[in-house]
Order: C-alpha cells, then sequence, then structure tokens
C-alpha cells in the first residue's frame, strides 16, 4: 500500500465509528456493515463487493493495535488526511507542501524557509532505513497475506465458526442409512445419514456452519448421532444382537428355528442339542451392512421356562426326568464355592 493510499482514507469513517472508538466497537461496526455488504449476500452487486473490500480494509489497520498506532501518526502528520498530490494545483497539500525541504534519498527539496529542512523521512517517522513507500509497500504485503510484525492476524478469507449440533436417530435410520431433516437453529439442515452410524458418532457437514466475517467459506456442522433404542436388536460394531426365545424341547433335543431379519425377511437357525439358555450363536453376514463391511447376527438364545403345567405334562415331566437320570446341575458351583 503506498503511503498517499493510508494518508487518503479515513479507516474511521469507513467503518463509522469515532477516533476513539475502542476494539469492542470497532469489531461490532465491522461485523454489522460485513454482514449488510457480504458478497453472499449482494451477488452481481458490485458496490456492495466494493464496500466489502473497504471495510474489511479498514478493520485489517484498525484491529491491529500497532497498526491503529501508526495509521493514526502518519494521518496526523498528514493533517488528518490531507491529499499527497504530485505538484501544486491539487486538493489539499502536496508532497511539496507538506514535505518540502526534506531529504528523500539524499536529494534536497526548497530547503529555503522550511522547518523540516534536511530531516530524512526515515528520520520522522523512523522507518529505520526504507523509504515511506516501500515501508507503506511491505504494510500492503502484511495486510493481503495476513500477517503483521511477524505475527499471525485474522485472514479476511478466514472459514467461519464450526457449530456443535446432536441428533437422536431412529435405529432403523442409523443401520440402513436415510436422509433426514433436522433443526440447527432457525436452520434447517438436510443430510445424508450413512449405513451403519453408530451411537456416539460424530458426523462433519461441511459448510454447514457459521458463515464467515470475511470473504472465507462457512463453518462446518459437528452432528453428534445418537441412536434410538429397538424393542429387539442392538449394535455391536457392525454386529446386530437380538435375543430369541426358545422352548425346553427345542434347546434340548435341537431345532431349526426362524429369526426375523431387520429388512422383514428371516434367517434359519440351526440350535444344536443341549444349547443351555444364554449361548450366542453367530450367523454370518446377517448383520449390518455398509459399503466395505458386512457384519454377523449374534442370536442369544434363551430357554423359556412354562409357567403352567397341566396334570397330563407333570407325569410328562416326571417320566422325563426319570429317563434321564438324576442330575444336579448345581453340584460344581458348590465345589467351585469352597476354592
Amino acid at each position: 500500500m503506498a503511503a498517499q493510499d493510508w494518508i487518503e482514507k479515513d479507516f474511521y469513517k469507513e467503518l463509522g465509528v469515532e477516533k476513539t472508538a475502542d476494539e469492542a466497537e470497532i469489531k461490532k461496526s465491522y461485523r454489522k456493515l460485513a454482514r449488510k455488504y457480504h458478497p453472499d449476500q449482494n451477488q452481481g452487486d458490485a458496490k456492495a463487493e466494493a464496500k466489502f473490500k473497504s471495510i474489511s480494509e479498514a478493520y485489517s489497520v484498525l484491529s491491529d493495535k500497532a497498526q491503529r498506532e501508526e495509521y493514526d501518526q502518519i494521518r496526523a502528520y498528514a493533517g488528518g488526511g490531507a491529499r499527497f498530490a504530485g505538484g501544486g494545483g491539487g486538493a489539499g497539500a502536496s508532497y511539496e507542501d507538506l514535505f518540502g525541504g526534506m531529504n528523500f534519498g539524499g536529494s534536497t527539496r526548497r530547503r529555503s524557509s522550511n522547518p523540516y529542512s534536511g530531516i530524512n523521512l526515515d528520520d520522522l517517522f523512523g522507518f529505520g532505513g526504507s523509504s515511506f513507500d516501500s515501508q507503506f509497500g511491505r504494510y500492503e504485503d502484511q495486510i493481503r497475506t495476513g500477517q503483521r510484525g511477524g505475527q499471525s492476524r485474522t485472514r479476511l478469507d478466514q472459514p467461519g465458526q464450526d457449530i456443535q449440533a446432536e441428533i437422536t436417530l431412529p435405529f432403523r435410520t442409523a443401520v440402513e442409512g436415510d436422509t433426514v431433516e433436522f433443526q440447527v437453529g432457525s436452520k434447517t439442515v438436510k443430510t445424508r445419514i450413512p449405513a451403519g452410524t453408530k451411537d456416539g458418532a460424530t458426523l462433519k457437514l461441511r459448510g454447514k456452519g457459521h458463515p464467515s466475517t470475511g470473504s472465507g467459506p462457512a463453518g462446518d456442522l459437528m452432528l453428534t448421532v445418537n441412536v434410538g433404542k429397538h424393542p429387539v436388536y442392538s449394535l455391536s460394531g457392525r454386529n446386530l444382537k437380538l435375543t430369541v426365545p426358545v422352548t425346553f424341547p427345542e434347546a434340548a433335543a435341537g431345532a431349526t428355528i426362524d429369526v426375523p431379519k431387520l429388512d422383514g425377511s428371516t434367517v434359519k437357525v440351526r440350535i444344536p442339542a443341549g444349547t443351555p439358555s444364554g449361548r450366542t450363536l453367530r450367523v454370518k453376514g446377517a448383520g449390518v451392512a455398509t459399503p466395505t463391511v458386512t457384519g454377523d447376527m449374534l442370536v442369544t438364545v434363551n430357554v423359556v421356562v412354562p409357567d403352567h403345567l397341566n396334570e397330563e405334562a407333570k407325569e410328562a415331566l416326571a417320566k422325563f426326568e426319570k429317563a434321564v437320570g438324576e442330575q444336579n446341575p448345581r453340584e460344581q458351583l458348590i465345589k467351585d464355592a469352597l476354592k
């Protein structure tokens, strides 16, 4: 940025604040104007785009304490905004009028009665050996790259802030995948839930966060998923779990039973003879299907004991007990308790 640009531009006026405005006032005013003139809100409006660039430039200077001090000093030396014309006849004071007689790179201009005769710009502004225009050229580079004094500054193209949100999905939606709509504040968000989404998983929805206060992209929406309960199924990774009741004869003698799948179909499962209650049987490939892998179905057997027996059933049970011989299923438990 050339020296003349700093002197000609009134950044305080651009942001609509007083010269005594503090950091909070400057930021508040900038955000208000940035929302009003942001290109995304004014598609195809060249004037709004130009205004947005102007207020962004003003904020980049006034929001930085060191830059603001230097800007104020330069403006003060120029009489609060006098224009630098190449010679007489222009509006305001010229270089000759304001700095006549100063030493520019070793040459002297109008030494006669000017009180600053012989004073180098480096001496006046403390630029440490660099010329006036080259110093401001460096400022321009620093503003453009987001650097000032060797330290990182907030860039105008910095993305907006991310939003954290939660959603509770029906069990079937999380397992099979679906497109859902939900509210985040006053905003309606629509997204695709991938099949096999786990409880507690976080999905990143790019560009669904807060808009940038500058020209950068919007932030992301970080969506944490809670999976609702199902009356039959539960998840263990990609495996679908359920408990299946079987009768005592089925468990004792063995049987083949139909077990329901999430899609409404059934799969045949062989119950080996002598299967105790609580044993889990694995059905390969009958679990949650994803584009990369399909899980298994884990079937836990629950032997159902009848809560009512008629006389005929009691007699049959007594014959069964006599036929299999006397057994004590708690014998080993009693031995282990003594260890």
